[in-house]
């Protein structure tokens, strides 16, 4: 098992930990380990947050057509045509 060794921690923070770690029967390292653990055992809300965020940009879009319906749609939309850059002398004017 590791040892951790907190170094010039605030005074008011140590006796804050040492009130709490009496009034729940733990001795000062049991109450460090425990709101560590209590802490790393909750979701990141930041990240969470973020995620779904990132969803609501991705999003979706309701369509009643059929995904093999919607994909022929998008191929039948595609040009053919190849465009030639030698032919059009207004492309970099």
């Amino acid at each position: 098992m590791a040892t951790m060794q907190i170094k010039s921690m605030d005074d008011q923070l140590y006796n804050a930990l040492k009130i709490r770690a009496k009034a729940e029967n733990r001795s000062l390292s049991q109450q460090v380990v425990m709101i560590i653990k209590d802490y790393l055992s909750k979701p990141d809300k930041k990240a969470q947050h973020q995620t779904n965020e990132f969803l609501k940009l991705a999003g979706s879009w309701k369509d009643d057509r059929s995904a093999e319906t919607i994909i022929q749609d998008i191929k039948n939309s595609r040009s053919t045509k190849r465009f030639d850059f030698m032919d059009n002398t207004n492309v970099f004017d």
